[in-house]
């Protein structure tokens, strides 16, 4: 089969993408990615096909990622900065497939023009989401970073609870008119809430992550899979011989994470971490990002780095402190270290409720992390044996896991020729 993906976001939204695509052309099917243009060195490393499309979402772009990540206001941010496009989106997405001839469309989160095209045109269409807040599920506790309240609301059982979030989803879906007024240019029937349940292919949904976060719930769409997580590092996935040294020198240290996108905008994150592991009296791994700057705080006991592979530090680690993206948190539970989780934004929240449920994690929210209360937050899951003991059976769990490999005999079985 011809494979196109449509991905837009961070590194985290892009590397299952890839997992999946590389696991893919290994069976021998080509895979091309359409993406933001800033993506396209990655893509192509990766031994990939490249197409691009607008916007070119860049999670260096600091006024917008200070955007997005604000924690009420950033999934609306992003739905209209993304609505903006959609005409010249929908229009890279057609060149995408006039060039590649494609058998399959594979579209993500943001990748609203994917769906739109693939019915317009009669391509097959496949969706795939990287957490269970996509499925705002009443079965489900789910946190919402603009409405946190709404969380608290599920101990009142699922026919309250969703009738509540039919209200929540409906609010909300009124930013998406203008999906259905593009539609309708297209000659296309409307849809009944464009940023929720059109969103989910009805022939075979690829939900990206593990079971223990987030197992199939009844109100889900029936072709749903949860498949795993599917990891990717990058095609230079060893650690520089400067941090395996400081690995090496002495015990494992904290890291402190921001992932791939609020690392532009991190606040007073890392000079907080430096202090806080200097109160613990343990060493740290600081990953700043491209543009390090100065770190207040940081010693010979702190290192700091712009980037390193997630799957060969963080097994080495003492203990993860991240803002919960869903690439972060699946990469430290399958590390099998305990976690620290301080969201920003989008499923962050949701993300760290769900690692909390597991008894390996605890939270601070952003606008409340200082070095004293990371300090106190880290001690029990430093110190307690319980904790670091279900931190170890979730990492054998997950590390059983094979994301890509479980969505890639999916999409075999449901598209493969014939089918």
């Amino acid at each position: 089969m011809r494979i196109l993906f449509a991905s837009f976001g961070s590194l985290g939204d892009l590397h299952p993408a890839i997992a999946l695509g590389l696991e893919l052309r290994a069976r021998g099917h080509h895979v091309a990615i359409v993406s933001s243009p800033y993506h396209r060195e990655r893509i192509v490393t990766a031994g990939l096909g490249f197409h691009p499309a607008r916007p070119d979402l860049r999670p260096d772009d600091q006024a917008l990622i200070r955007a997005t990540m604000d924690e009420r206001r950033g999934p609306e941010e992003v739905f209209k900065y993304m609505l903006g496009y959609l005409p010249r989106t929908y229009a890279d997405y057609a060149r995408a497939v006039e060039a590649d001839r494609p058998d399959l469309l594979i579209t993500s989160e943001l990748a609203y023009a994917g769906p739109i095209l693939a019915e317009k045109i009669g391509l097959r269409w496949a969706s795939m989401t990287l957490s269970p807040l996509s499925f705002m599920s009443p079965y489900d506790e789910t946190v919402l970073p603009p409405v946190r309240w709404l969380s608290r609301l599920h101990v009142l059982g699922p026919g309250v609870y969703g009738a509540v979030l039919s209200i929540v989803k409906r609010l909300a879906g009124r930013m998406a008119a203008p999906i259905n007024d593009f539609r309708r240019g297209l000659g296309l029937e409307a849809v009944g809430n464009p940023l929720f349940e059109a969103k989910h292919s009805p022939d075979l949904g690829l939900a990206m992550f593990s079971r223990l976060i987030g197992e199939a719930r009844p109100d889900w769409p029936a072709n749903t899979i949860v498949t795993g997580y599917a990891f990717y590092d990058g095609a230079d996935s060893e650690l520089s011989p400067e941090l395996a040294a400081f690995l090496d020198d002495g015990d494992p240290p904290i890291v402190f994470t921001l992932g791939s996108a609020a690392v532009f905008d991190p606040g007073p994150f890392f000079d907080e971490s430096a202090k806080a592991a200097a109160l613990l009296e343990r060493r740290a791994v600081l990953l700043v990002g491209p543009e390090p700057g100065q770190v207040v705080g940081a010693g010979p006991d702190v290192a700091v780095f712009g980037y390193a592979p997630f799957s060969k530090l963080f097994p080495r680690a003492a203990a993860v402190v991240h803002q919960g993206g869903s690439g972060t948190t699946g990469q430290v539970m399958r590390a099998g270290r305990p976690m620290l989780v301080v969201p920003y934004a989008h499923d962050q929240p949701d993300n760290a409720l769900r690692a909390r449920k597991l008894g390996i994690s605890a939270t601070v929210r952003r606008n409340a992390y200082n070095a004293e209360a990371a300090a106190t937050a880290l001690e029990p899951l430093l110190e307690d044996p319980d904790v670091v003991e279900r931190a170890a059976a979730v990492g054998a769990a997950v590390s059983r896991e094979n994301g890509a490999a479980a969505a890639a005999d999916a999409i075999e079985r449901t598209f493969a020729p014939g089918s």
